[in-house]
């Protein structure tokens, strides 16, 4: 489980393609001295793999399943692209974000990023974030609610039933992939599972069904 808070970025120095699966090397300073054999990493908020781990220098590879590549934005990877790293929340940790799982539902477009005082210091000033988003993420979106965009937990200001707009605070536009981002892009998104249980509960319809904190301990969450 990770909780949306970009630790640090990476890079990508290699795309390779193997028989069954895509290969990835992401150089990541910081990070890889962290990381062992098999431990997850949120790769732009997608849920993979660390493998061949090197500290000097700084790397570790992942491989892309056909899904994978299907289903996210990491299918246009190229050496040199960008890409937020996260690792799993530790049990007992604060959760600072929102539950985020690593599962991307879909990805969606980049629209615009755009200062909100477009007279003042770049390194100041919030930013405005719109993202064209399919019907399958934008059932569980709601103002105010929680949404992974590129892995980062961000909250919904604005949604029309087909974009999704939010506010960047310079902090998380500076120390995330979403400065190297541009118009046309594809961006992963992540919708609130908690939408996706409620969902799920109503179809089932449970009587009496109350939402607990024991509840959700015991089924994962």
């Amino acid at each position: 489980m990770f909780t949306g808070l970009i630790e640090t970025t990476g890079k990508i120095l290699s795309v390779e393609e193997r028989t069954g699966a895509r290969r990835i090397a992401v150089s990541a300073p910081h990070l890889a001295e962290r990381l062992h054999t098999g431990d997850s990493v949120a790769v732009s908020g997608t849920c993979l793999t660390a493998l061949d781990i090197s500290t000097d220098p700084p790397v570790f590879y992942a491989d892309l399943a056909a899904e994978t590549v299907a289903r996210t934005s990491l299918a246009s990877l190229k050496a040199g692209t960008v890409v937020n790293l996260e690792l799993p929340t530790p049990a007992g940790t604060p959760l600072g974000g929102h539950v985020v799982q690593g599962h991307v539902d879909a990805t969606g477009t980049l629209i615009g990023l755009e200062p909100a005082s477009p007279d003042a210091d770049r390194s100041q000033t919030d930013w405005w974030l719109q993202v064209a988003i399919p019907e399958s993420v934008g059932r569980y979106v709601v103002e105010k609610g929680s949404i992974a965009i590129e892995g980062i937990s961000l909250t919904v200001a604005k949604f029309d039933g087909k974009t999704v707009t939010v506010a960047v605070i310079p902090h998380t536009y500076a120390q995330t992939n979403l400065h190297a981002l541009k118009a046309g892009d594809p961006v992963n998104l992540e919708a609130d599972v908690m939408m996706k249980f409620f969902e799920e509960r109503q179809k089932k319809a449970e009587p009496e069904f109350e939402l607990t904190l024991d509840y959700l301990i015991a089924n994962g969450y």
